[in-house]
């Protein structure tokens, strides 16, 4: 293949790609705002609210751009544009994946596939301290939920949910240990050829990353907070970070494809909000609205980026 049929093929791959994701994204939009009238966002709404949220989402992508870029270090140095680059074409590409499993392959695959299998031993240590953040808060949440509503069904999602934060604890803390068993299966062994870099990072840069993700977590929470401010839905700060943090538990145990995201959303955030509020069109554009803000916009701004991607090489 010369380099004139390549850069024809990367381009056009680009383009169709990102041309998949922006139409994904319209349908999913369109799909789910044609049920709620124009009148509906009108009203005496306080929007500094909205725009103190919309501040966060720059923060928000930064701290995981930060973190991308700690957790490449030792497989490809990033500078941090281009590690930002990469996050947000990640998000894009998650759009056409189940639970949006596809945001590291996608950022892998902005980046230079020479380093594929590196960095894909690395985004797993990164998947396994985002893991351990929701679970972590989302314990926190069903505690919460548990005591405002002591149910058997309450007691037995808890129960479950503190064994599974223990595995996923125990698997971040000892990722060298496990990723040496994995090696000794011949299937795995090419995909785990590079696990001798996880010895590379140091126990610092994993609490590091850790406490990365926990700011992150406690960012878009905060900005779902502000959402539901913004809508005069307003709940204790306290109570209502914990209820925040259950709904994205239930949102990463819940399987869904992205087509139907916002529908699951709306009503898994109208069931948990109910407790302080009956404003179910409230809470339903303040999910709405979150989910817009923090996925809809950086996954148009990665399709965007699709287009520059060498998907041929």
């Amino acid at each position: 293949m010369n380099k004139s049929t390549k850069i024809w093929l990367n381009y056009g791959l680009g383009i169709a790609l990102s041309a998949l994701l922006l139409c994904n994204l319209y349908n999913q939009v369109k799909s789910q705002l044609s049920t709620i009238s124009s009148h509906t966002w009108a009203g005496h709404f306080s929007y500094t609210y909205l725009y103190l949220c919309l501040l966060l989402l720059p923060l928000n992508i930064a701290t995981e751009s930060y973190k991308w870029k700690l957790l490449c270090a030792t497989a490809q140095p990033l500078s941090f544009l281009r590690a930002f680059s990469s996050v947000i074409a990640g998000v894009a590409f998650s759009t056409i994946t189940p639970n949006r499993i596809g945001e590291y392959p996608g950022r892998i695959l902005y980046l230079k596939v020479s380093n594929t299998l590196r960095l894909i031993t690395v985004s797993i240590l990164g998947m396994t301290a985002q893991l351990f953040t929701i679970f972590f808060f989302g314990n926190i949440g069903l505690i919460y939920y548990y005591c405002v509503n002591p149910t058997q069904i309450a007691a037995i999602a808890l129960s479950c949910s503190m064994v599974v934060l223990i595995l996923i604890g125990w698997g971040y803390a000892y990722s060298n240990y496990w990723m040496s068993k994995l090696e000794k299966n011949r299937r795995l062994r090419r995909l785990f050829t590079y696990s001798e870099l996880l010895k590379r990072i140091p126990v610092s840069r994993q609490l590091t990353i850790l406490l990365l993700s926990f700011f992150r977590f406690l960012v878009y929470s905060t900005q779902y907070l502000l959402l539901l401010y913004w809508m005069n839905i307003h709940i204790p700060v306290l109570p209502g970070l914990a209820l925040a943090a259950l709904f994205f538990w239930a949102m990463s145990v819940i399987p869904y494809y992205t087509i139907a995201e916002l529908g699951v959303r709306g009503q898994v955030g109208i069931y948990i909000f109910s407790f302080f509020s009956n404003n179910s069109l409230g809470v339903l554009i303040a999910t709405i609205s979150l989910w817009c803000i923090n996925f809809v916009i950086p996954a148009v701004l990665g399709s965007l980026l699709m287009i520059r991607a060498r998907l041929i090489r």
